[in-house]
């Protein structure tokens, strides 16, 4: 994540896409609980404020991993062969979802294409 932070350019194979996909899924339930915690400390047994330095928390690590979460889907959209706009299709409520969905789970292109080389592991 330190070498392709905010890269648009290349390809992400569909291992590196969902390892990323599960550290940012474990960075987020951790904050979670780390702003719960902090929250029912801070409180002074106030649920809400509470439930709102949980919030805070969780929304500056969204914040935080917004830039490589983009950056890691376009990549990979590279890989299969797609272009990088493809990401709009997000904007279409349930099928943008399903359509990138499926766009990761398919596998790679096994030749160079117009986002880079390919590359086996």
């Amino acid at each position: 994540m330190k070498e392709k932070y905010a890269s648009f350019k290349g390809r992400a194979t569909r291992a590196e896409y969902w390892y990323f996909v599960l550290f940012h899924f474990l960075i987020l339930i951790g904050g979670m609980i780390v702003g719960a915690i902090l929250g029912a400390t801070l409180s002074g047994g106030d649920g809400d404020v509470a439930v709102g330095v949980m919030l805070f928390v969780y929304g500056v690590i969204v914040l935080g991993l917004l830039c490589p979460s983009i950056s890691v889907l376009v990549r990979r959209l590279h890989d299969t062969g797609r272009s990088g706009w493809w990401y709009w299709i997000n904007l279409i409520p349930y099928i943008g979802a399903i359509v990138i969905l499926v766009f990761t789970l398919l596998e790679s292109q096994d030749c160079d294409n117009e986002y880079g080389p390919y590359v086996r592991y």
